[in-house]
């Protein structure tokens, strides 16, 4: 994860959301130059440093948005629930098991998904395995064992509903 401060005159320019952008191989390079560990005394000027995040923000507001945002919900049973699939992304669990757990219905957990969430639990459990999914897949681990770790029972399954979501495979998400 790289974490990169701009001034509010450059942020103003992004998403007032949280979002998730594909960005592209010149921002990667201006990010990783941005906030490698030596950025502070790697000798470039401040105006370099400047039109550095320049270019960021310019690549950014040209990427597209990916349909990957993962809201979070206000109802304590919902962040509960969402708090034990956050810490084992891979949990089998039901809606209806995990309500027992969290204690609410299937039905009421089910409803409040729909309006809170505004997806299914099964699209938002989805959601949640391909971040956790992302963060592997970039850490450089392989495609069998990313898919085993974040819930799903084959990789074929995980490589349709990644390529879904995200747009590209795992394989050439993980080699980019």
């Amino acid at each position: 994860m790289r974490i990169l401060f701009l001034f509010d005159a450059l942020a103003a320019r992004l998403p007032a959301h949280p979002a998730v952008l594909t960005v592209s191989g010149l921002a990667r390079e201006a990010l990783l130059a941005l906030t490698a560990e030596e950025a502070d005394t790697g000798g470039r000027a401040p105006e370099a440093v400047d039109r550095l995040h320049a270019v960021v923000v310019d690549e950014l507001t040209a990427a597209p948005e990916q349909p990957l945002h993962l809201p979070e919900p206000a109802d304590d049973r919902l962040r509960a629930l969402t708090a034990i699939l956050y810490a084992d992304p891979a949990n089998q669990q039901t809606l209806a098991a995990l309500g027992a757990r969290v204690g609410a219905s299937e039905r009421t957990l089910s409803r409040l998904f729909g309006q809170e969430l505004r997806m299914s639990f099964h699209q938002w459990r989805t959601q949640l395995r391909v971040h956790h999914a992302l963060t592997r897949l970039a850490a450089g681990k392989s495609v069998t064992d990313t898919a085993l770790a974040c819930g799903w029972s084959n990789p074929t399954s995980f490589i349709e509903a990644f390529a879904a979501l995200v747009g590209e495979t795992p394989g050439r998400y993980r080699n980019r």
